[in-house]
C-alpha cells in the first residue's frame, strides 16, 4: 500500500511531466490533473512542490549537474530528472521533511515510473548532494525534518 503522500509525489510527477511536454500553462495543468486531491492539505502540498520545482529549476539542475560524471544532462531521461528536482526540492525547501524520506520516496517511484538502473542513479545522485548540503552547514531542517540530521550527527561522534 503506497502512502498518501507518495500518491501526492506520484501526481507532482504526472503534473511536471505533462507540463513539460504539453507546454500548458502550470495552472491549467494543475487544474486537470490534481482534481482528485480533494483535501486542502494534499493539494496545497502538491502545489507548492509543483511550484517550488518550478521556481528552482535552474538551481537545482545546476546540483544534478555537478554530480554527474562522464555523463551529458541533457542525455538524462525526462522522468529520471523530475524525479531528482522532485525529491531535491523537498530537501532543499521542506523543512519539516526529514532527507532520507525524500530520498527514499525518489528511489521508490523512480523504480516504478522509470528505469531499471533508475532507483541507484537517483540515489547516488542525492545522496552525494545530501553530503555536501551537511558537510557545508546548507541544509535547513526543523521539526520531524531534524530527526535524521540529529540522528546522523549522533552516530559521527
Amino acid at each position: 500500500m503506497q502512502s498518501s503522500r507518495r500518491l501526492i509525489r506520484i501526481k507532482v510527477l504526472q503534473v511536471l511531466y505533462a507540463y513539460e511536454i504539453a507546454k500548458d500553462h502550470i495552472d491549467k495543468v494543475k487544474k486537470d490533473l490534481l482534481s482528485e486531491l480533494q483535501e486542502a492539505d494534499r493539494y496545497n502540498f502538491a502545489s507548492a512542490l509543483i511550484d517550488a520545482v518550478l521556481k528552482n529549476v535552474k538551481l537545482l539542475d545546476e546540483m544534478i549537474q555537478g554530480k554527474i560524471e562522464n555523463w551529458e544532462f541533457e542525455r538524462i531521461a525526462l522522468i529520471d530528472k523530475l524525479v531528482l528536482r522532485i525529491g531535491l526540492t523537498e530537501i532543499l525547501y521542506f523543512p519539516e521533511i526529514p532527507p532520507k524520506v525524500s530520498i527514499n520516496e525518489a528511489i521508490e517511484i523512480s523504480k516504478e515510473y522509470c528505469t531499471s538502473q533508475s532507483g541507484k542513479f537517483v540515489n547516488g545522485i542525492l545522496d552525494a548532494i545530501l553530503i555536501d548540503l551537511r558537510k557545508d552547514n546548507k541544509l535547513n531542517k526543523q521539526g520531524r525534518g531534524l530527526l535524521d540530521i540529529k540522528k546522523k550527527s549522533r552516530d559521527e561522534k
